[in-house]
């Protein structure tokens, strides 16, 4: 009675089944997966509790949909086709979490697949790089310190075209002019620069030149924003 209930309606004698025992043993591994890949995420990272949520069940639910596919190269590719629109459906995350989010699909690929062996040594395989990359701060380079972005406001009478180039040539080795906004009711200028510093310690040096050229104004200087550019 409880294996005609887990039947489908279009199975054959040419069908093989999936047993209740096989389904609980994949699903339960795929959980497992999962919870192991979001505590990996966690480690020395920033997440929210909706993201590692989701990088929990996401190979459980790869897994189903690959054991409901058995096979078929057709369903197979419809299901490629849906999973591709996650990441356009989705707010844009960075590269760490999507690279995440496909270690989650694979794994439960794996699981769905029947290897449950190989689903978690490729599962144990990835998280310690990740980890090992995230304690050798693997790729985070000593020159990120010198990136810097400039926001400096100016009077409107002021020319703002190579008005700070003799500055910022002299402490930086690459600047480039981005952005020009009006503020203040059209009263002031704010201007935004892309640096690269030449010492980091001279930083204070080059602002107090700046606020004597922009008359005391509001300068800020802040770490240049490279999220937008990951993928």
């Amino acid at each position: 009675m409880l294996n005609s209930f887990f039947s489908g309606l279009f199975d054959t004698d040419m069908t093989s089944v999936i047993s209740i025992s096989d389904f609980l043993l994949c699903i339960g591994s795929s959980l497992l997966i999962g919870l192991l890949l979001a505590l990996t995420h966690m480690y020395r990272s920033r997440y929210t509790k909706s993201f590692v949520a989701t990088l929990a069940l996401l190979p459980a639910v790869v897994c189903v949909v690959i054991m409901m596919v058995n096979g078929n190269v057709g369903a197979g590719v419809a299901v490629a086709g849906a999973f591709s629109l996650v990441r356009f459906r989705s707010a844009p995350g960075t590269a760490k979490e999507i690279t995440m989010l496909f270690l989650a699909m694979g794994a439960g690929l794996i699981a769905g697949m029947g290897y449950l062996g190989f689903a978690f040594l490729f599962t144990v395989i990835m998280c310690a790089c990740t980890i090992l990359y995230n304690c050798l701060e693997f790729g985070s380079g000593k020159k990120n310190a010198m990136y810097k972005t400039l926001n400096i406001t100016i009077p409107e009478d002021l020319d703002y075209t190579g008005v700070f180039d003799d500055i910022l040539q002299e402490y930086t080795t690459a600047c480039e002019l981005v952005r020009v906004k009006t503020t203040n009711m059209g009263s002031m200028f704010r201007l935004t620069y892309n640096l690269t510093l030449r010492e980091a310690d001279k930083e204070k040096e080059m602002i107090d030149k700046l606020r004597c050229r922009n008359g005391n104004l509001e300068i800020a200087v802040s770490k240049q924003e490279t999220t937008a550019a990951e993928l």
